[in-house]
């Protein structure tokens, strides 16, 4: 969604912070930094897709009450770089496409009402909530597309023992809802996208397995050479015997060629 800046007539300090600590229980907590996460590592090589979270968004010049805080949003078109705030002037009018709430005993009216009345108005294409306790909603993960400027609820699957999966046309990719864990999937893999630490311990772990092979790799072929020393052993003594090189190496199958130029026997 774009929106027409507006010239201000004054100069407006837009605060990046309320000053307020942050006080948010476990699984709220752990929702909210999955899910950043996770999008910030599958859009890192977007150049024009612009991911965050529990930050500023200022959506009228010159008026700084004109502000909402998403949990986890994205902006499709907006430069892939930090910011403190975002502001909606700045950025050539876009406002975010795709918004997650991470719902709560505190937030869910706001969430429910007043945000999804702002979001509405900006424009935001997908609007979804999100429960990680299943305490305040349900179901728990709520997947919202507007129309006509009005949300209708997007259509969501399952597997009938609790799973839910929403697809995002924004975001081309499925939130999924396992056992009260958000998580996001590429449609077209199957693939689950990881946090940090996920991403981290997955490249550990291949690290690993890549030492593990190259070691493999290592034994097997000491093992071959000292199997082929041991042959070649074996061929000298029999030689030593006074069989021919055509017999020992038809007995070792070996070449008789390579066996006169080792040993230098008739």
């Amino acid at each position: 969604m774009t929106l027409t800046p507006i010239s201000p007539t004054t100069e407006i300090e837009y605060p990046d912070s309320d000053g307020t600590p942050m006080a948010e229980s476990d699984p709220t907590r752990k929702g909210l930094t999955y899910a950043v996460e996770a999008l910030e590592l599958h859009f890192a090589e977007h150049p024009a897709v612009y991911v965050s979270g529990n930050s500023f968004v200022y959506y009228q010049q010159g008026v700084k009450d004109a502000v909402v805080s998403p949990d986890v949003y994205v902006v499709l078109g907006a430069e892939n770089r930090q910011r403190r705030s975002y502001k909606v002037w700045e950025e050539n009018g876009l406002t975010p496409d795709f918004i997650i709430e991470i719902t709560s005993a505190s937030t869910r009216h706001t969430d429910s009402v007043e945000k999804r009345r702002i979001y509405a108005d900006l424009g935001v294409t997908e609007y979804f909530q999100y429960d990680p306790t299943g305490d305040y909603l349900e179901p728990p993960l709520i997947g919202l597309r507007l129309t006509a400027r009005e949300y209708e609820p997007m259509p969501a699957g399952g597997n009938g023992s609790g799973a839910i999966a929403i697809h995002s046309e924004v975001l081309n990719l499925e939130l999924r809802l396992d056992a009260g864990q958000l998580r996001f999937y590429k449609p077209d893999t199957g693939q689950k996208l990881p946090s940090y630490s996920e991403a981290v311990e997955s490249l550990t772990e291949a690290e690993a397995s890549r030492r593990e092979e190259q070691a493999r790799r290592e034994r097997a072929e000491v093992e071959r050479q000292q199997a082929i020393e041991n042959l070649y052993n074996g061929a000298e003594r029999l030689l030593a015997t006074g069989m021919s090189v055509e017999q020992v190496a038809t007995l070792l199958d070996l070449d008789a060629d390579d066996l006169q130029r080792r040993f230098g026997t008739e």
